[in-house]
């Protein structure tokens, strides 16, 4: 199923029932599981693993060189899971070696069209990048997490599950867990209520994670006062305590 305009390097390993549309080029190092679909114009090269079952649109550049001046050929890896859709012109780079090496990219994601995950990079399972939604070195974005079209997130910022960043707004500090994050720079603004719902969060859950937003974020207590009092006062779970242990352990601090 490759059209006979594609070009396939010898070394490139794809699995049964892979399909290559017109003019699209694989490199030598690629390697693609069975069921992906790449459109016609893709250009995948570098050390780059594709899993099975993805959707690759037309002009997206997948596994290229680090946009990260002290990269000078290394061999760096991009590592994308399953089910994932790649929508037109997305621009997707390898990790550096000073950033650990990879840019890991998990399964059922959505990334729309000019989107853009920089070097080193850890994107986890359900995350959607809208529209020229921008990603720069060494972000992490956790499970389930929405970003509106055209923000930008600042290297080494992490975005925590559940949480929606609107879009147009300016990631430069943690975002927690389930919240809403929106401005230039993006503050937290509220909790992703409906998110969480639809998402079959218990009423529980999300009565604990109300009083520990509450606590961190409209109460006059430091930081750490608040991360106590949420130990000392709320019920634990596991989505709670995955919040706490978030904003312990920021190093950018968290956007509140």
């Amino acid at each position: 199923m490759i059209h006979p305009t594609a070009i396939i390097h010898p070394g490139a390993r794809l699995a049964d029932k892979v399909t290559v549309g017109p003019y699209s080029v694989v490199g030598e190092h690629v390697v693609i599981g069975s069921g992906t679909v790449v459109a016609g114009h893709v250009v995948i090269e570098g050390w780059t693993e594709i899993g099975c079952d993805n959707q690759v649109f037309q002009f997206s550049s997948i596994g290229a060189a680090p946009q990260d001046l002290k990269y000078s050929g290394q061999q760096t890896y991009l590592k994308i899971g399953d089910r994932n859709r790649i929508r037109e012109f997305t621009t997707l780079n390898r990790g550096t070696a000073e950033g650990g090496g990879v840019t890991r990219i998990g399964s059922d994601n959505l990334f729309m069209s000019y989107s853009h995950v920089a070097h080193d990079c850890i994107i986890h399972d359900h995350v959607i990048l809208a529209n020229g939604a921008t990603l720069a070195g060494h972000v992490e974005i956790e499970s389930s997490t929405i970003l509106g079209g055209l923000s930008a997130v600042h290297q080494f910022t992490r975005i925590g599950c559940h949480a929606m960043i609107s879009g147009g707004s300016m990631v430069t500090q943690d975002i927690p867990p389930y919240t809403v994050a929106q401005g230039d720079r993006a503050k937290t603004v509220g909790l992703n209520l409906i998110g969480l719902k639809r998402r079959d969060f218990s009423e529980e859950t999300i009565r604990g994670i109300k009083k520990a937003y509450r606590l961190v974020f409209r109460s006059d207590l430091r930081l750490e006062e608040a991360l106590q009092k949420i130990s000392d006062e709320v019920h634990s779970t596991p989505e709670l305590d995955h919040f706490v242990d978030f904003i312990r352990g920021s190093q950018r601090g968290i956007a509140r």
